[in-house]
């Protein structure tokens, strides 16, 4: 916040582009040194406004006072407080829009206030640990928060921060004294040789960074390349051993399913444990789906093992909800086909072949192709099936045998190239597949939750929907949004525990979110060559080709997802001599 060191035109240009309503960013005035300026999208305009540092405190020239740019932000984009422009009209701060973080070091965290820098290092509890977050008080400038092994008078050791300054003159960063760098990671690395000494005497010693798992979107591929390193790779970059980057992070997970304890009290329950595919993969009570028009005096007979997840971390407007459940046993189809029609689900996503390895994932809870067959109170028919190169789509149609005439269509996307071990070999596959099964759901404006299911209803599942989730969150909010993976999986976790079973599931998610946003970037740099009057292509045919790349990709090449997007664009443009900037 305060770091986009633009002009006002930079900034228009940058949230007509990226922005949508609603959409801010905060960056030094160029009139007024120390001032800043709010500049806000407002429907398909930018508004921009002042916000005055006296040196005692920020305001919007006679408006609310605070201690920091960042508290009056939060102040004016809660409920608390309402900005209008000169005309009366209202302004909404709803979306920031983040910068590109000064480096793609994983002991930058951003945005992180003293206290809980304070917190994170006490729990870890190592002296010389350290990280760099923003200074909050003086936007621009950074601090460096280090455990030390001196106790404080709390009784926990002590944590030094040390304010990091940008000069403005040069663009070059320093702890004070004549030494200054070109890059933050250029003074970590010197201080952490060297030692700091402190105005007191005593000498801060920077051991072992404390790694973030936060992200700006646009910088993930860096962070993939970091997480993928080998042991060797970190010894010689960072003069010590340590673990795999995913291994480590997906090992903090771990660690933290331990501390999540929930009820699954009905799934224990004697009367419902033949109901479940594997006993100990039981759903959460507070979460789980509850049968309707079942039998009130038969126990258990409201039981089902599924569980609403939805995205907790970005509450934006309609919200998808999705249902994620096991595969299907013989004795729960029914049960099955009731939620189908009580939640009005459209989309049924299978993640898994119905026997793998010879052992059963799922029974089929759905009828031959042009056969129809009674699931409870319903009858469901398979009027078609379609093979496509990496799943199926089935369309079937349920209805109640009473009323025959409340028929609806449901959409079944069985997904086919999940290996029996492991992880696909490429993401480009379930990106499109998830096209697919969003463009269906999108047809059914009042369509319920899409259900989605495996053999356990928590590794293949759980993935499929953390990366669908972080793909609607970069579509709404940009590209220049943070997404935090592990947050999103621990977010998930409460609400069906297991979701994520695997290292090579979290790796997998990473390169899929990596691999969208090379997509998504593609396809602004075709919309970029548009504006830049590169006339030969329309921007509909554009992604019109995008589309069908995207359906139909060639297993024989060796292509990423982006890598034949970005091929799609030199072929296009080449004969204009036009580059785009996001591959410069």
């Amino acid at each position: 916040l305060g770091q986009c060191n633009i002009t006002g035109l930079q900034a228009e240009e940058i949230l007509k582009l990226r922005g949508i309503d609603g959409s801010f960013l905060a960056r030094p005035s160029k009139k007024n040194v120390g001032d800043f300026s709010l500049s806000v999208r407002v429907g398909e305009q930018v508004t921009h406004i002042r916000i005055q540092n006296t040196g005692d405190y920020y305001d919007l020239y006679g408006g609310e006072k605070f201690a920091t740019l960042s508290e009056l932000v939060d102040y004016y984009t809660s409920d608390s407080g309402t900005l209008q422009d000169k005309d009366g009209t209202i302004i909404w701060l709803k979306y920031p829009l983040n910068c590109s973080d000064p480096t793609t070091e994983r002991w930058y965290h951003g945005h992180l206030s003293g206290p809980n820098a304070e917190k994170l290092l006490t729990v870890r509890d190592e002296p010389g640990t350290f990280l760099v977050r923003e200074s909050l008080s003086k936007p621009g400038d950074f601090v460096l928060s280090a455990l030390t092994d001196e106790i404080s008078k709390s009784g926990t050791k002590r944590v030094s921060h040390i304010k990091i300054m940008c000069q403005v003159s040069n663009d070059r960063y320093t702890v004070g004294g004549s030494e200054t760098f070109d890059t933050l990671t250029d003074l970590v690395e010197y201080y952490r040789r060297k030692g700091i000494e402190e105005v007191s005497g005593n000498w801060v010693y920077l051991k072992q960074p404390y790694y973030s798992t936060r992200v700006n979107a646009a910088d993930i591929d860096s962070r993939v390349r970091q997480l993928d390193q080998t042991p060797q790779e970190q010894l010689e970059e960072e003069g010590q051993k340590s673990k795999a980057g995913f291994w480590e992070e997906f090992d903090a997970l771990q660690k933290l399913e331990a501390k999540v304890r929930k009820s699954r009290e009905e799934g224990q329950r004697p009367e419902n444990k033949s109901k479940n595919r594997y006993k100990n993969i039981l759903p959460f009570n507070d979460t789980r789906v509850i049968l309707q028009d079942t039998d009130p005096n038969v126990v258990g007979s409201d039981y089902i093992n599924a569980n609403y997840v939805k995205n907790k971390l970005q509450e934006l407007g309609d919200q998808k909800v999705y249902i994620a459940t096991q595969g299907c046993l013989a004795t729960t189809v029914n049960d099955f086909w009731q939620m189908v029609w009580q939640e009005n689900t459209r989309v049924i996503v299978m993640t898994t072949r119905e026997v793998e390895k010879g052992r059963n994932k799922c029974v089929p809870y759905w009828p031959e192709l042009h056969s129809s067959k009674e699931v409870g109170p319903y009858i469901v028919t398979c009027d078609t099936e379609r093979e496509a190169v990496d799943y199926k789509v089935r369309v079937l149609e349920i209805s109640p045998m009473a009323k025959p005439q409340l028929s609806r269509t449901i959409w079944h996307y069985q997904y086919l190239s999940w290996p029996d071990h492991g992880v696909p070999q490429e993401p480009g596959g379930v990106l499109s597949f998830l096209i697919q099964v969003n463009g269906k759901q999108a047809e059914y404006p009042d369509a319920g939750p899409i259900i989605v299911h495996c053999s356990a209803g928590i590794g293949r599942t759980g993935t499929i929907l953390v990366i669908d989730m972080i793909i609607d969150t970069i579509d709404t909010l940009g590209l220049d949004c943070d997404i935090d993976i592990p947050k999103y999986i621990q977010m998930v976790r409460e609400q069906r525990s297991g979701m994520v079973q695997t290292e090579a599931q979290y790796k997998f998610i990473y390169l899929a979110v990596s691999e969208y946003i090379q997509t998504t970037k593609t396809k602004d740099c075709a919309y970029m060559v548009r504006k830049q009057d590169c006339k030969s292509w329309t921007i509909t045919r554009i992604m019109a080709f995008t589309l069908k790349i995207q359906l139909h990709r060639n297993r024989n090449k060796k292509q990423t997802f982006a890598g034949r997007h970005k091929e799609q664009h030199i072929f296009m443009c080449g004969k204009k001599k036009q580059r785009c900037h996001k591959y410069l």
